[in-house]
């Protein structure tokens, strides 16, 4: 589906084709047609030819009002706390791969809970020590 619109009004003068800077438009003479034709791909969106064109034919919002269309869908990893969602499966484990260590699926404000546990794994002293202290 085009998303460049060019209504009943064209008279086929070709001043869009001319004054296009990204050349997104030509045109083709086939038989007793002149078909007009636009790439997306390469359309800059700067509306020249919207104001160029002497008939109005050029229906410039169109370009600016396009659909969004899906083009992936990943299963997501949710904080294990509050079911937050932190990013993909496949992120995770590209990144577990790269670190060699699984991923504790924590929220950035369940992992500001938990600072303190990570300490007391690097703690000199132990749950003993501080009993008998």
């Amino acid at each position: 589906m085009s998303t460049f619109r060019v209504n009943e009004q064209c008279n086929g003068c070709l001043a869009c084709v001319q004054n296009c800077p990204a050349s997104a438009l030509d045109y083709v003479d086939d038989g007793n047609k002149r078909k007009l034709l636009h790439n997306m791909a390469l359309c800059a969106r700067c509306g020249n030819c919207w104001r160029i064109c002497p008939q109005k034919a050029v229906e410039f919002q169109s370009l600016l009002k396009g659909p969004w269309e899906e083009v992936a869908t990943m299963e997501l990893v949710r904080c294990v706390l509050c079911g937050e969602p932190l990013y993909t499966v496949d992120f995770s484990k590209d990144l577990s791969s790269r670190i060699d260590q699984n991923l504790e699926p924590l929220c950035p404000s369940h992992r500001k809970a938990h600072p303190f546990a990570v300490w007391k794994k690097f703690s000199p002293l132990t749950p003993e020590k501080e009993t008998q202290g």
